[in-house]
């Protein structure tokens, strides 16, 4: 098996909010990645005394506990205990009624000799790549798919679609959320190699166009998840200046790429 871990926070001077992770059983049967994209928070505040990174780092050690330490436990029942895990360790301290909560986006699978399952939840993306080299994109298409002015400002996002039904879910603390991903199972035969990629690293292909996901996993896998990123980040400083690419918020955002070939 050849596993590769790439992730670079868009600005140097903040603490990346991306968290990632491969777990490999002691039986050396299977395995599990977990990737997750920390939401940024307002400067108006998220009601919580931590910060994202703080969050995902919590949340995404749990995943990665729970989804290789109990493995006939659905993806779906992981994340929603790690959800209440992490939401536990600050519950007296913090308002995680306030809808900034810190919060992620999530990808995860895990793979057995039988089969391999998936989670999506929000932006981030699983790729699948078949053993006749077709690739299959694993998308939460939720809030791509909303009208651009649902999204105009934090205040509407917040009021009316995060986390909201006919909106997007991403993992906060509400742990009924885990029911809300993307979710399914594939014969393991059938599965040659994964790549999860944070939105950051999957604007090489939604917002550059720089090519097909085929196109992008192909990089990955000849060049490595490494180059991805330096991909990115080389488009995103050559239009910096004129944002000619519409629906980026950020200059550089935190990127993150995990390859997993079975």
């Amino acid at each position: 098996m050849r596993t590769e871990l790439a992730s670079e926070p868009g600005d140097p001077a903040r603490p990346n909010e991306d968290f990632a992770s491969v777990g490999l059983p002691a039986s050396g049967q299977g395995g599990a990645l977990v990737v997750l994209d920390g939401v940024t928070p307002p400067r108006s505040g998220t009601g919580c005394l931590h910060s994202v990174p703080w969050f995902t780092a919590r949340l995404g050690g749990a995943l990665t506990e729970l989804t290789v330490s109990l493995p006939d436990v659905p993806l779906t029942d992981a994340l929603a205990r790690a959800i209440t895990r992490t939401a536990d360790t600050h519950r007296e301290t913090c308002d995680l009624s306030h809808p900034r909560t810190p919060q992620a986006t999530v990808v995860m699978a895990r793979w057995s000799a039988a089969a391999v399952e998936y989670l999506v939840l929000s932006d981030s993306a699983l790729l699948v790549e078949s053993t006749d080299g077709t690739i299959t994109p694993c998308l939460d298409d939720r809030l791509s798919n909303l009208p651009r002015a649902s999204l105009a400002t934090d205040a509407l996002i917040d009021a009316h679609i995060r986390n909201k039904e006919g909106g997007f879910f991403t993992a906060a603390a509400d742990p009924s959320v885990a029911q809300r991903a993307v979710t399914g199972v594939l014969p393991r035969a059938e599965v040659r190699a994964l790549a999860a990629l944070t939105d950051g690293a999957a604007r090489w292909v939604e917002k550059f166009r720089e090519g097909s996901w085929g196109d992008c996993f192909a990089l990955v896998r000849k060049e490595g998840a490494r180059a991805l990123v330096e991909r990115v980040r080389a488009l995103e400083t050559a239009d910096a200046q004129e944002r000619t690419y519409l629906g980026r918020s950020k200059t550089h955002d935190d990127a993150t790429v995990v390859y997993a070939e079975m």
